[in-house]
């Protein structure tokens, strides 16, 4: 039987601090995985870029010219985790027969590609992992998130539970999601909707070795509220913000009049006409912002922008050095250091 064509998507920013100990594993395991035949010889592992501040993208070109597993895709801007994954998978999707998607932290656990092959190699189209629990979570993470699951379930969304962005997909299945051409895409929502034969692999989460997490608290409460309406508009949200602010504080002005009440010191239906006005104002507020919501997607849609813009690919194209000195941001002389340091 015909070996797959693996190649795994490690979408990258700012992720200098642990790109070494992801370059090491991820080339035993290709290794591995072709020494036992379970994929062919000329499987590839993509990092992409995603518009890093840091030297991300030195240490991949380096990487790239020691290691012949090693490719390289470089974004000229910062587009976001969920675009630089559809970069990548968009880019190797033609030489690949199936695409393992994972984070460049590696706090999911690489040795269950080898389970996702296995179903792979079974007729699954698309493969999940799944984490077994969220013990290793904070207590509010944990509780955000479930709260999120069952809040999108509620609304007719259909997720795999406790799944990020760490699966197996098929060439068939990568070239049906780009058909998917809507601009405010949210991969764990619309890979679901794909339909093609799936299942899932469950396994345990590892803590993060180095660097720091690109989601903290305020970009998780950000990235749940663009599964809900599939993107966010700043200054439409920042409206609706408002709208909860004045409904909340009406409610501390209510128990703050009926206090003055219960003690005799305010006017005969001064209370209530406050309170209401307060009340209603701000729920008008919030039921602008959540129209406002929608309307700013529609928006986004219209003008059709690209998802993203490839700076350097070096899939397809051969590794060679930029020689123009005025390239932007002086690459041209980083690439001469990683040579002379190589």
């Amino acid at each position: 039987m015909k070996k797959p064509v693996l190649t795994i998507v490690v979408p990258c920013y700012n992720e200098e601090d642990i790109l070494p100990y992801t370059f090491s594993e991820l080339k035993s395991l290709m290794d591995e995985m072709v020494k036992e035949e379970i994929v062919a010889a000329d499987s590839r592992i993509l990092f992409v870029d995603d518009g890093s501040k840091d030297r991300t993208w030195n240490y991949i070109y380096k990487e790239m010219l020691k290691n012949e597993y090693i490719k390289g895709l470089k974004l000229s801007r910062n587009v976001g985790h969920q675009n630089a994954l559809l970069a990548g998978l968009f880019t190797v999707k033609v030489k690949s027969d199936c695409i393992v998607t994972i984070d460049a932290d590696l706090q999911d656990d690489i040795n269950v590609i080898k389970d996702f092959l296995e179903r792979y190699n079974e007729g699954y189209e698309i493969v999940y992992g799944v984490r077994k629990s969220r013990s290793s979570d904070t207590f509010f993470k944990r509780t955000t998130a479930q709260g999120f699951y069952k809040m999108m379930k509620s609304m007719g969304v259909e997720l795999v539970y406790n799944h990020a962005d760490f699966r197996l997909m098929s060439r068939r299945a990568v070239m049906e999601l780009e058909r998917f051409e809507e601009m405010n895409l949210f991969l764990r929502g619309i890979v679901p909707l794909i339909g093609f034969k799936s299942t899932s692999v469950y396994y345990d989460r590892k803590e993060r070795l180095a660097g720091v997490t690109k989601y903290p608290i305020r970009k998780m409460l950000s990235f749940a509220f663009d599964g809900i309406t599939s993107f966010s508009i700043k200054p439409i949200r920042f409206v609706l913000f408002i709208g909860c602010f004045s409904f909340f504080t009406s409610l501390l002005f209510a128990l703050y009049f009926f206090l003055l009440k219960f003690f005799g010191n305010t006017e005969l239906g001064w209370t209530s006409i406050i309170t209401s006005i307060w009340l209603i104002g701000g729920l008008q507020l919030i039921a602008v912002g959540l129209v406002g919501e929608y309307i700013g997607k529609i928006y986004k849609e219209v003008k059709r922008r690209p998802k993203y813009i490839v700076e350097f690919d070096a899939y397809h194209s051969p590794l060679t050095l930029p020689i123009k000195e005025s390239d932007s941001e002086g690459y041209a002389k980083d690439y001469r250091k990683i040579l002379k340091s190589n």
